[in-house]
């Protein structure tokens, strides 16, 4: 039984690791399955980059601070992004296209949520709380 939860767990890696490869490409485009770059939403990048069992927490928190818009920008502190980056070009360590690529402020801000709070799930319950994050 263990083996078989292993196994299919593996399995699972591996398919998630082969879907960003596609999705992602070298450059950190968004791509589709033929390599095309496509006009997928920024929620459906998230869809495949954010854990399942985090993603609604993931989108309730990008919802509130941007609006789903990867070019928000707040006027009086200088966040930008999906996440509200503050200082905005602390996503540079997720690619240099931090600027333009939701994929790449996604992949940022959820390292981030999991980094300071370990995980968008606790994330979520801090902003809950305190109405930031």
């Amino acid at each position: 039984m263990i083996r078989s939860i292993t196994t299919r767990v593996a399995a699972r890696k591996k398919s998630i690791a082969a879907s960003a490869a596609v999705l992602l490409g070298a450059s950190g485009a968004v791509l589709g399955t033929t390599g095309a770059a496509s006009a997928a939403s920024p929620q459906d990048i998230a869809r495949q980059i954010v854990p399942a069992s985090q993603y609604q927490s993931f989108s309730k928190i990008v919802s509130h601070e941007s609006g789903w818009n990867h070019k928000a920008t707040n006027s009086s502190s200088g966040a930008y992004g999906l996440v509200q980056a503050l200082p905005a070009s602390k996503m540079s360590s997720a690619g240099s296209d931090w600027k333009t690529n939701p994929a790449t402020q996604i992949k940022w801000g959820l390292n981030y949520m999991n980094e300071r709070y370990g995980s968008p799930n606790a994330a979520w319950a801090f902003w809950q709380a305190n109405g930031w994050y």
